[in-house]
């Protein structure tokens, strides 16, 4: 029975350490059931040609969580025509699992852009939104999100992005422990993010 779930939204292109292990805070944080990550099909916010096959980006996120039996991918939003909005996979998880507390695992950058989601009145009415903080990141932790209060997260802070492994692998320098070995496998085997020699 799942009754505390937290989803974990974003592109992950590729997932790496920083994700997993601020999935693994939240989860024990909050005593979660589960924590679902979602890839994004198509973000609103991004093009497809900044974007990796979804395909690869599902692949890797399931190499990535493997082996962590309270972490499960979803292809919710890479199965939906269209750009994937938060409210609608919301709405799609409450009909899955209605008897779960909803737990919306996000950043503090993605809480002060908010007002300009799809319908965010009806997202923190669907979900508790849970924020984590980067490193040297300042945010107003007193602030309420429409009208609800929402939880924040003493996360450690790691300093690692997708933009930058996505660079280095650009460069054929290593990724190794920026992501799991199974990913860096997978980004060596397709030859992701570059088009010659191989990732050391």
């Amino acid at each position: 029975m799942i009754r505390r779930l937290g989803l974990f939204g974003g592109t992950f292109d590729p997932p790496h350490v920083g994700h997993l292990a601020l999935a693994e805070w939240a989860r024990e944080s909050l005593r979660l059931d589960l924590v679902l990550f979602v890839p994004a099909g198509r973000p609103p916010h991004k093009s497809r040609a900044d974007l990796s096959d979804t395909a690869a980006r599902l692949a890797m996120t399931r190499l990535a969580v493997r082996g962590q039996p309270a972490f499960r991918v979803s292809n919710l939003e890479t199965r939906r025509d269209g750009p994937s909005f938060t409210v609608d996979t919301l709405r799609e998880v409450r009909d899955r699992f209605p008897s779960a507390r909803r737990f919306l695992l996000i950043g503090a950058d993605s809480l002060a852009d908010l007002s300009h989601w799809r319908n965010p009145e009806e997202i923190v009415r669907l979900a508790t939104l849970v924020v984590a903080v980067r490193p040297g990141e300042k945010a107003a932790r007193g602030r309420l999100a429409f009208g609800r209060r929402p939880i924040w997260l003493d996360n450690p802070g790691l300093e690692v992005s997708s933009s930058t492994i996505r660079a280095r692998a650009r460069a054929g320098r290593s990724v190794r422990y920026l992501v799991p070995d199974a990913v860096v496998r997978y980004i060596e085997s397709h030859r992701l993010y570059r088009r010659s020699r191989r990732i050391p």
